[in-house]
């Protein structure tokens, strides 16, 4: 089992559901929640309450520091039919990511004492698959 710094993740988004996915520089940051729906199965005479697994409710989030040269994830996020969505844990291990097409949104924060900051959540728009 290998281990991995998280400072060698990386991002790869498209700003549209047809265009081609690109690397977003000035990330820090991403997650992908993969939770699953549990439907109550629970009836008369059970013991404790029992579930059945139902749909993967598939988002996450990208955060890092704004970046004025490019505005890729506020036109992601103003996409009509989605984004493509690229998610790898380590640049050191490029041949295992998650993947998927997605709705965007995008924001920006500004703090007087610290840093101008982006961030994104995003969740499914269709399948996802994970290599």
């Amino acid at each position: 089992m290998s281990r991995y710094a998280g400072k060698k993740g990386l991002v790869y988004i498209s700003t549209s559901g047809t265009g081609v996915a690109t690397s977003i520089a000035q990330l820090t940051n991403w997650t992908l929640d993969m939770t699953t729906d549990k439907l109550d199965t629970t009836c008369f005479g059970d013991t404790n309450k029992t579930y059945v697994q139902s749909w993967k409710d598939i988002k996450g989030t990208f955060k890092g520091l704004w970046d004025d040269s490019t505005d890729s994830l506020f036109t992601a996020a103003d996409s009509a039919d989605g984004v493509k969505v690229y998610l790898y844990p380590s640049s050191d291990a490029i041949s295992k990511y998650f993947y998927g097409p997605a709705w965007l949104d995008a924001s920006v924060s500004v703090d007087v004492s610290g840093r101008v900051e982006t961030s994104a959540s995003f969740a499914a728009n269709g399948s996802w698959g994970k290599k």
